[in-house]
């Protein structure tokens, strides 16, 4: 296993504490608004809502495949600012966390297709298209709030929604990266690896907070043993690999793992379960876009 690390040194997360103290007048009693709280911290990207429109540049758009037309299963695409029909562009594929998620740190999660930010955020909505996909029920007809639904079923999509992005709107198949927060991390593999078909489709994975194999979950095929067996599909391929406060239970679940993947790790210094850091001005967004762009170099 190939690695390398990114993360803020650890003394900065503490002057960071020391500096709220000191701003609250002698007191430790930390408020909302203090920095310790991702929250607390401005946007400067606001991500776009999504519209029932036909593509276009600078939008956000609902877009439904072939044979869904009768269900509620559909997909989010954006398209760059400065996109022409004439030229190929990166896409960065993004899943959604699990619904029905909320703490006391103000983190909410709904699970939701529009609610997607990673791939906006790391790309700045600018030169990239951006493709936030459903976990498809098959049974319901909707996409799944929490969980799977049908992992195969949301592969299939998934491979066909990168084969059209690819052939309508010029996305550069040699050019695609795969991100998600949460539920949308552990998907990177699970769904992300989870046949040698899908797993080609992907330049690199950028997992937000969980990883595939470090904890077994109540669905099928959430332990370790499986999950190696989809790793082993991601090959030598990159990824760049965040969570809040730490990563060291990644790191050791994947060097247990004796994967060729050149993984990078980075912790968040936020203790917020939450992909909000992508919208703000913080020195680990732009190790995140730098990481981006590196891969798109080579």
């Amino acid at each position: 296993m190939k690695r390398s690390a990114s993360a803020m040194p650890f003394n900065i997360h503490w002057k960071r504490f020391f500096l709220v103290l000191l701003l609250c007048n002698g007191t430790s009693r930390l408020q909302a608004t203090d920095p310790v709280n991702i929250h607390s911290l401005p946007n400067d990207l606001q991500v776009p809502s999504v519209m029932q429109e036909n593509p276009q540049p600078g939008k956000r758009v609902w877009q439904q495949n072939p044979g869904f037309e009768q269900t509620e299963i559909a997909h989010a695409l954006y398209l760059p600012p400065d996109w022409k029909p004439d030229k190929t562009y990166p896409v960065i594929v993004e899943y959604p966390g699990n619904g029905g998620y909320s703490n006391a740190l103000k983190d909410v999660s709904k699970g939701r297709v529009q609610d997607c930010k990673l791939g906006f955020g790391l790309s700045a909505g600018q030169g990239m298209i951006w493709v936030s996909l459903p976990f498809v029920d098959s049974k319901t007809g909707k996409h799944a709030l929490q969980w799977w639904g049908d992992p195969d079923a949301t592969a299939d999509y998934c491979k066909q929604t990168v084969a059209r992005i690819c052939r309508e709107f010029g996305g550069d198949s040699e050019n695609v990266f795969l991100t998600g927060f949460s539920r949308g991390a552990i998907a990177c593999n699970y769904i992300g690896l989870r046949d040698a078909k899908i797993a080609a489709l992907w330049k690199g994975m950028l997992p937000h907070s969980h990883y595939d194999g470090v904890r077994k979950w109540n669905y099928p095929d959430s332990d370790a043993a499986s999950a190696r067996k989809r790793l082993a599909r991601l090959g030598r391929r990159p990824q760049f690999i965040t969570q809040e406060k730490s990563t060291r239970a990644t790191e050791a679940y994947l060097d247990n793992s004796d994967s060729p993947g050149q993984f990078t790790f980075m912790a968040i210094p936020y203790p917020n379960h939450s992909d909000e850091w992508v919208l703000k001005d913080i020195p680990e967004r732009t190790r995140a876009r730098q990481w981006l762009a590196d891969c798109l170099k080579n």
